[in-house]
C-alpha cells in the first residue's frame, strides 16, 4: 500500500499495437475480458499548460483487484505517453491512484510538491491527472476520479473478469451515460 494514496489500482502500458496486446495479455497470461475504445472522447486535455486534441485508443480489464490499462496513441499529440514512446520505452508508463475526493487529494498532492504534466476528463466526473514523477521508466503517477460513471465502468470490467471464461476476449466500452 503506498502511503501517498492508498493502494495502486492501475497499470498503464503504452504499447505500439493494442490489438496484438490485448491478445497477448488474454490468450498467453489469462487477462481479461478487454473492454477497448478505439478512440476515447477525452474533454479539456492539456499537456504542459496547452490544450490538444489527443486520438488514443484504450482497453482495460482486470486481474484480481488491479486494473490493467493498454494505451496506443493514434496521432502525434503531445503527451507523456508520446514522450515515453519516443524515449524508445514501451511497457509500464503509470501507476494510478483512484479516487472520489478527487479535489482534495489534487490540493493535498500539489501542496507536497508533485507537479501536473497531463491532464484532462472522459465522462462526468471521471477527471485525470499525471505528475512528474517518473525517476525510472513506469513510475509516472495518475489520480483518477472514480466517483461517477467511471468507476462505476470500472466495477463493471473488474466483475466481467471476476471467473472469465476465455470468451469474448475483446469487448466494447460500455456507454458511460448509461451508467
Amino acid at each position: 500500500m503506498s502511503r501517498f494514496l492508498g493502494e495502486i489500482r492501475q497499470l498503464g502500458y503504452v504499447v505500439h499495437d493494442i490489438e496484438a496486446a490485448m491478445d497477448y495479455w488474454s490468450t498467453t497470461l489469462g487477462v481479461g475480458p478487454w473492454f477497448y475504445n478505439p478512440k476515447v472522447p477525452i474533454k479539456n486535455y492539456r499537456y504542459n499548460g496547452q490544450a490538444h486534441e489527443p486520438h488514443n485508443s484504450v482497453a482495460l480489464a482486470n486481474s484480481g483487484y488491479v486494473q490493467v490499462e493498454l494505451i496506443q496513441t493514434r496521432n502525434d499529440v503531445p503527451s507523456m505517453y508520446r514522450d515515453f514512446l519516443q524515449a524508445g520505452r514501451t511497457g509500464l508508463q503509470h501507476v494510478a491512484y483512484w479516487t472520489a475526493d478527487y479535489d482534495a487529494d489534487l490540493a493535498r498532492l500539489t501542496a507536497q510538491g508533485f507537479k501536473p504534466v497531463m491532464s484532462g476528463e472522459v465522462g462526468e466526473r471521471g477527471r485525470f491527472i499525471y505528475f512528474d514523477t517518473e525517476y525510472h521508466p513506469g513510475t509516472v503517477i495518475e489520480l483518477s476520479e472514480v466517483a461517477g460513471p467511471k468507476g462505476k465502468m470500472f466495477d463493471l470490467i473488474r466483475s466481467a473478469s471476476e471467473g472469465w471464461d476465455g470468451n469474448e476476449p475483446v469487448r466494447p466500452f460500455p456507454d458511460l451515460s448509461k451508467l
